[in-house]
């Protein structure tokens, strides 16, 4: 047996493990755990055997984890994946316990891989390898979404938990840059473990990851939290009553502040949006200097979409990424505010090369300037 076939064989032999012996009262069927984890039994089998070389995403193990951390999951004769948040402190304990094995013996099985896939061969092309989005191999990875207003989930049917068909994540706002930055995150970063939180679901743990935020301070608590820590030169004022609503203000040194607005059609408040104003933020996790703080944010959502699309989209993020490194060589933290037009509904991914895109740029004194 090859180094790659041994190495995914432990992780197989301990997924089944887990199945049919954590509990040494109850055994877990592969059809059990498949309604609990909402996959297809094939699935299951092929990660449990050591022949099928079949690795689960990362989510899979941490569902694993969450699954066999609480004896809760199996109820009156049904198996259940209960949130992260609902575990109690000894089971969220035992959860992180069990996925930081899982996903030991699954770095394991892809290191072996590729160490058996590339003898010989010469380097593929790695398309995310100077992405900003790109990070060291295994970093977890924490995506912070605003949560609506209950009374703006009121008017979403499929929000409510009563619903039959209810969407989890219709609780989220931004959907948009939310569904394009995960995709990108875990393409980009497959051996590293990408969570979802609302803001007001997060975990001591989450704050020490890289840190990815999306949205504004209107309804993201993290995003004004850390704006406020770092005292930037941009700060978003959310004036809504006033003559020309929100804005984006620039203050530096002794010069006046500098407003930026979105562009309408018309006066009205609801007249088309013709250009949003997003900001794209990147710097250290002022909890773990070792992990980064991005911020995606605009006035709107369709600034909050141009500034992830800006970095995510094929055609343009090869450029923006030389752009960054051009402009900011190695600073630690900078930042930049730039127009985002809309043409009907969709939203043209900003291109940082072009001078009239670009509304300010700022980045740490001494660095890259």
């Amino acid at each position: 047996m090859s180094g790659d076939d041994i190495a995914q064989a432990a992780l197989a032999r301990r997924l089944r493990e887990l199945r049919e012996g954590h509990w040494p009262d109850l055994r877990i069927t592969q059809s059990q755990l498949r309604e609990a984890l909402q996959v297809s039994v094939p699935s299951i089998s092929s990660w449990e055997s050591v022949h099928a070389g079949k690795i689960p995403p990362l989510h899979r193990l941490e569902e694993y984890a969450t699954f066999f951390a609480t004896r809760r999951s199996v109820a009156n004769g049904r198996t259940r994946m209960l949130p992260i948040g609902d575990l109690t402190p000894a089971e969220l304990e035992e959860q992180r316990r069990l996925f930081t094995e899982l996903n030991q013996l699954r770095q394991a099985a892809l290191r072996a891989r590729l160490t058996g896939e590339n003898a010989g061969a010469a380097p593929r092309h790695d398309v995310f390898g100077t992405n900003p989005w790109r990070f060291p191999h295994g970093e977890p990875i924490t995506i912070i979404c605003s949560r609506l207003p209950e009374d703006e989930l009121a008017k979403i049917p499929y929000a409510s938990p009563k619903s039959a068909d209810y969407i989890e994540h219709y609780k989220y706002s931004d959907l948009d840059s939310l569904f394009e930055l995960h995709g990108h995150l875990r393409a980009a970063n497959p051996a590293s473990l990408v969570t979802l939180r609302a803001h007001d679901e997060l975990r001591s743990d989450d704050f020490t990851t890289h840190l990815a935020l999306l949205g504004g301070v209107d309804w993201n608590e993290v995003t004004e939290s850390m704006l406020a820590r770092m005292k930037l030169p941009v700060r978003q004022v959310a004036d809504w009553g006033g003559e020309r609503g929100p804005y984006f203000e620039v203050t530096e040194g002794n010069d006046a502040p500098r407003r930026h607005y979105p562009v309408r059609r018309g006066p009205d408040a609801d007249a088309p949006l013709l250009e949003d104003v997003a900001f794209f933020y990147r710097g250290v996790n002022p909890d773990n200097v070792e992990r980064t703080l991005t911020i995606c944010n605009g006035m709107y959502g369709r600034g909050v979409y141009g500034a992830v699309r800006a970095l995510t989209d094929e055609r343009f993020r090869d450029r923006n990424s030389a752009y960054l490194r051009q402009r900011f060589g190695d600073a630690t933290s900078y930042g930049i505010l730039t127009r985002v037009r809309i043409e009907g509904r969709a939203v043209v991914t900003p291109d940082w090369a072009l001078d009239t895109v670009r509304l300010h740029e700022w980045s740490e004194p001494g660095h890259g300037d």
